[in-house]
């Protein structure tokens, strides 16, 4: 059996990181440019009777990224079209951090969190959940050496490894349980600044070796890093969908009842189509 020997990073390799993690920042900048209403601990809409909705959105291929100089991602233009059916007035506030976006959920700040959450129970005991918007499940990002070789070709080849989640990400969880599961310790490090996207950047320039982020990020990204490797599945296949406070029954039920209908139609199916290759 061949051994698994790290590919050593490059130059290319550490200028292509540079230059995605400026792409996020010139995402989060024409965000911001395009709602500049002013953010507020109190819950804005509520106080004025307004519909003005603080949505905390994940920075990732999935969320919302910069496309040839133009906003997009599935969760950005799927939330764009069902707030304006819904005759609601969205401000977004881009965030890299999964688990800062949750807490300003918890305080008040965010209305609704979009990224790449899946539906867990755990996650469903604390926050309440949209109509799921789309499928999903957690796999394993590592590099192939120069050989072709994978470091983990199963999931029991985690006992003992050192892998990386994104903060307050079912993943970190899953991983726990995978763990009881196989009988030996995974080590999981739950990185509380970096979201999906940069993950997966770390795993590819060898500065980390294994990290686990939802497959549709992961192989959006994998397009371009052929040593990249995605194939080892964490979890089952999962609902996605927004999460809210528990006591925001009145928008999860003006969501929901747009995001249903909207499912059923072209529209839903060419994104799906645009986003999901």
């Amino acid at each position: 059996m061949k051994r698994y020997q790290p590919t050593p990073k490059t130059s290319r390799q550490i200028g292509m990181y540079v230059l995605l993690l400026v792409g996020a920042l010139a995402a989060m900048w024409m965000l911001r440019r395009c709602s500049y209403e002013p953010v507020s601990a109190a819950r804005e809409h509520e106080l004025s009777g307004g519909d003005t909705i603080n949505v905390a959105i994940e920075y990732s291929p999935m969320s919302v990224y910069v496309y040839d100089d133009t906003l997009g991602g599935f969760n950005y233009d799927l939330m764009r079209l069902v707030a304006d059916k819904a005759g609601l007035v969205l401000k977004f506030h881009p965030l890299v951090s999964l688990d800062e976006a949750l807490d300003g959920l918890d305080a008040g700040r965010f209305d609704v969190v979009a990224g790449d959450i899946p539906m867990t129970l755990g996650l469903q005991e604390r926050y309440s959940f949209t109509e799921p918007v789309y499928l999903d499940k957690q796999v394993l990002v590592q590099c192939r050496d120069s050989a072709g070789v994978l470091m983990v070709s199963s999931q029991l080849d985690l006992a003992g490894k050192q892998v990386w989640v994104v903060a307050s990400s079912p993943a970190a969880s899953r991983l726990r349980h995978l763990s009881a599961e196989i009988g030996d310790t995974i080590y999981v490090n739950e990185h509380s600044d970096y979201g999906a996207e940069q993950l997966f950047l770390l795993t590819a320039v060898g500065e980390i070796q294994l990290a686990v982020i939802n497959e549709k990020t992961a192989r959006s990204m994998s397009v371009d890093y052929p040593d990249i490797d995605v194939s080892t599945a964490v979890s089952f296949t999962q609902f996605q969908a927004w999460a809210m406070r528990k006591d925001e029954d009145v928008l999860r039920h003006r969501l929901d009842s747009v995001i249903t209908e909207f499912k059923s139609t072209s529209l839903y199916e060419d994104l799906c189509r645009k986003y999901f290759p």
